[in-house]
């Protein structure tokens, strides 16, 4: 398994908690996103150790496909990886599916994205949704900026797990950190904005047109049924198993917790505590703290991990 550096973004809606919460040491300004893994042209994220020390996942994605990612047939790498840190509204927004993304962007893939909230103050929401019946209600309430009658507002805690499909309006409130594990995009469209102006004293560009016709109408609030399985050493809950991404949690409190051999590419992201991990077969071990990501080949072999920590994985399963 492999370390790798993160890329930091400054947003008009974020903060400084990353540093307190993961010790980054994080660039000047407001920043609202760390990019834990990413092949985005806009921020690639290298590995930092290794035999492939100073290269990115796409990169490797081109050049050792098989042997260190498994058998796809996608064209480009799938997953996207961030931490983000609110401390006002993010946008109201929505994302488009892959058959829109190529359609009206040229680009491989749409956003589907989940939440799991790791820090979150008290009263603080997050709008999941719409209580519209049609588009052309939507195209009202977009010129008339009713967006609290609207939306759909969802409290939320430390814990929570929510999944955002392409074509689901959301925006993420203040007083929040959270993991988002999505597909590989950055392609977003926003509805509202709160009138808010950027450092230059603009309001940032809103794409109605677009954003009216990836919208999903009538939209139903999802159920997300996790299943768990204890041991001795820990708690393994698959938060979701989605053709886009399966993301599970791993709650540690022991030694020995067994993370198992798989055929595909996984990424681990520790969100709280710290402990070790060590190849079963004894030719690989490491300390693991909070804000680590790593990402591990296709049949590395089995892990054991110990100590008190939680740690995130993803991956995508071949089609």
């Amino acid at each position: 398994m492999y370390k790798i550096e993160p890329v930091f973004k400054e947003r008009i809606w974020g903060g400084r908690r990353l540093e307190e919460l993961f010790h980054f040491d994080l660039p000047a300004g407001s920043i609202g996103e760390c990019w834990t893994v990413s092949a985005h042209p806009s921020g690639r994220t290298p590995l930092v150790d290794g035999p492939y020390q100073g290269q990115t996942l796409d990169q490797l994605w081109q050049t050792h496909r098989t042997s260190l990612f498994g058998p796809y047939a996608l064209e480009a790498f799938p997953l996207h990886v961030k931490l983000l840190d609110s401390s006002s509204y993010l946008s109201v927004q929505v994302h488009p599916n892959d058959e829109d993304a190529k359609r009206l962007e040229g680009e491989p893939y749409g956003k589907n994205e989940c939440w799991y909230i790791l820090e979150a103050e008290e009263g603080a929401e997050v709008i999941v949704g719409h209580h519209l019946s049609c588009r052309e209600e939507l195209v009202t309430c977009a010129e008339r900026k009713e967006w609290d009658a609207c939306l759909r507002h969802q409290s939320v805690q430390k814990g929570d797990f929510i999944y955002i499909p392409s074509g689901t309006i959301h925006a993420l409130g203040p007083g929040i950190v959270l993991l988002e594990i999505q597909q590989m995009s950055d392609r977003t469209y926003r509805l509202y904005d709160y009138d808010r102006l950027d450092a230059d004293g603009n309001r940032r560009e809103l794409h109605l047109e677009k954003a009216i016709a990836v919208t999903t109408i009538p939209d139903e609030p999802l159920t997300i049924r996790p299943i768990r399985e204890t041991t001795a050493s820990g708690t393994k809950t698959t938060l979701l198993e989605v053709p886009f991404f399966t993301v599970i949690h791993h709650d540690i409190k022991g030694t020995e917790y067994c993370l198992s051999d798989s055929p595909t590419f996984r990424l681990l992201t520790v969100v709280s505590g710290q402990g070790e991990v060590c190849a079963a077969d004894g030719s690989e071990q490491r300390q693991l703290q909070k804000g680590d990501q790593y990402f591990i080949p296709c049949s590395a072999g089995e892990y054991r991990i110990s100590g008190q920590l939680a740690c995130v994985t993803s991956e995508v399963f071949p089609s």
